[in-house]
């Protein structure tokens, strides 16, 4: 994040033209953006609106799935990359929402695949703060890559169902009143049997 946030800066200050470094689709030059474009932004406005989702959406993501974070993150950051360098609009393509939209994805789909209570808590919520992002995968704005957002998002999908089961499941709390019912439904089950 501050990563981000110091590049940013440092080329408004200096008066650095950093775009072009972002992902170009094919041509050879273009490639280097698969490093370089979700650390580079167009704008303040640009790195404003990438900013507290990428800090949100990324912390959902590795406290409620350590394990498969550390692949999931990565999968994201290069795969984004590549298939907009393949398939992606001629023009420069920069900005980390490719990233959010494949951790907002995940988050999502996970907690709806996974259906334990954590998951389904941190996929709500998720939804609850970005869901209205969805829209960012369709062409709306002119100079936006909704490439980048769509398969961010398909990115994200496909993780989630490939690394599902990587994290183990939370134990699931028992509390002394579910025996209390179990007991009185047996009592009920019981009482109905006998004539």
């Amino acid at each position: 994040m501050v990563l981000l946030w110091l590049i940013q800066i440092t080329s408004a200050l200096l008066g650095l033209e950093i775009i072009r470094f972002g992902v170009y689709p094919r041509e050879i030059l273009g490639l280097r953006g698969l490093l370089f474009a979700p650390l580079i932004h167009s704008s303040f406005a640009h790195i404003f609106s990438n900013t507290l989702p990428l800090l949100v959406l990324g912390t959902a993501m590795l406290m409620g799935y350590p394990r498969a974070g550390k692949f999931v993150f990565p999968i994201i950051y290069f795969g984004v990359g590549i298939m907009v360098w393949t398939f992606g609009r001629e023009s420069f393509h920069v900005g980390a929402s490719g990233i959010n939209f494949g951790l907002l994805a995940f988050v999502f789909v996970i907690g709806a695949l996974r259906w334990d209570k954590r998951a389904i808590a941190l996929s709500c919520l998720v939804f609850f703060m970005y869901g209205s992002m969805i829209w960012g995968i369709f062409p709306t704005e002119p100079g936006v890559s909704f490439e980048s957002h769509f398969f961010g998002a398909a990115i994200g999908v496909l993780c989630a169902i490939i690394f599902r089961n990587l994290d183990t499941k939370p134990p699931e709390k028992h509390y002394d009143w579910e025996d209390e019912t179990e007991e009185l439904v047996g009592f009920i089950e019981n009482d109905e049997k006998t004539p």
